[in-house]
C-alpha cells in the first residue's frame, strides 16, 4: 500500500509517503504547537521526493489527537481535502497507536502508558486503549510491568518510579509521520479496529451555552 501519513497533534508537524512498511520519503518541523502552517509544505515536498503524485496514494493517515485543538483540526481538514480530491480513503490514528508502532520491538512484554501534557496541569493517559485526564498527583497504579512513551512521558514515569511501580521510559515523545502511515495501513488492512477520522478530545469543550440559552437570530425590517 502507498499510503501518506500527516502530524500535526503535538510539537511537531510531519509527513511521509510510505510503501508496504518502508518509508520512501520524510520531513518533519518541530517547535511550539501552532506550527501547522508549514504541513502543506511538508507534504507537497514529500511527494516530490518520493517522485510521485498525489493521484498515486492509495490512502490518507492522519493523526486525530489528543493535542493541539488547532494542530488537529487543521491536519484533518488538509487529509480530508486531499483524499476527497484524490478519491481515496482518509484514515484517523492516534497518537497512542502512532508511538506504539514505533516502540514496539523494544517493549519486552511492558504494558504501554501514552502520556500527553494537556497544558492545564493534568495529562490525557491511554491505558489498555482507553483515554483519561488525571493530575499527575492522581495517577492510577501501575499494577504490572509498564512502559511510558508521550511528551508528558519524563514527568509520568518519575511519579510512577517514586511510588515503586516497575516501569521504563522510552525514548518516542512525539509521533512520526512514517508510524502513522504504519498504523493507518494496518487499520486499513483490518488488523486495527475502524476509527472515524474525526478529532479526539479528552476534556469537555470549555464553551458553554449562556445561562439563558442562545440569542435569537438577528432579522432584518424592509422599508418601502
Amino acid at each position: 500500500m502507498l499510503i501518506l501519513g500527516l502530524d500535526a497533534a503535538l510539537a511537531r508537524c510531519s509527513a511521509a509517503i510510505v510503501r508496504d512498511g518502508q518509508a520512501l520519503a520524510e520531513c518533519h518541523v518541530d517547535g511550539a504547537r501552532g506550527q501547522v502552517s508549514v504541513l502543506p509544505g511538508l507534504t507537497r515536498t514529500v511527494l516530490a521526493q518520493a517522485g510521485i503524485v498525489a493521484a498515486d496514494l492509495e490512502a490518507v493517515a492522519v493523526t486525530v489527537g489528543p493535542g493541539s485543538f488547532t494542530g488537529i483540526r487543521a491536519a484533518l481538514a488538509l487529509a480530508h481535502g486531499l483524499a476527497l480530491a484524490i478519491g481515496r480513503e482518509t484514515v484517523g490514528v492516534t497518537i497512542s497507536e502512532a508511538l506504539a508502532e514505533r516502540v514496539a520491538s523494544s517493549l519486552d512484554g511492558r504494558a504501554l502508558w501514552t502520556a500527553i501534557d494537556s497544558r492545564r496541569g493534568r495529562v490525557f493517559l491511554e491505558i489498555a486503549g482507553a483515554w483519561q485526564s488525571s493530575a499527575l498527583d492522581a495517577l492510577p497504579s501501575a499494577r504490572g510491568r509498564v512502559a511510558i512513551a508521550g511528551d508528558a512521558a519524563i514527568q509520568v514515569a518519575a511519579v510512577l518510579a517514586a511510588r515503586g511501580d516497575d516501569v521504563m521510559l522510552t525514548d518516542a515523545r512525539l509521533p512520526l509521520a512514517r508510524n502513522v502511515a504504519h498504523a493507518g495501513a494496518r487499520r486499513v488492512a483490518g488488523t486495527l479496529p475502524r476509527l472515524a477520522a474525526q478529532p479526539l478530545y479528552i476534556d469537555a469543550p470549555d464553551a458553554k451555552l449562556p445561562a439563558g440559552g442562545l440569542r435569537p437570530p438577528p432579522f432584518a425590517t424592509v422599508s418601502t
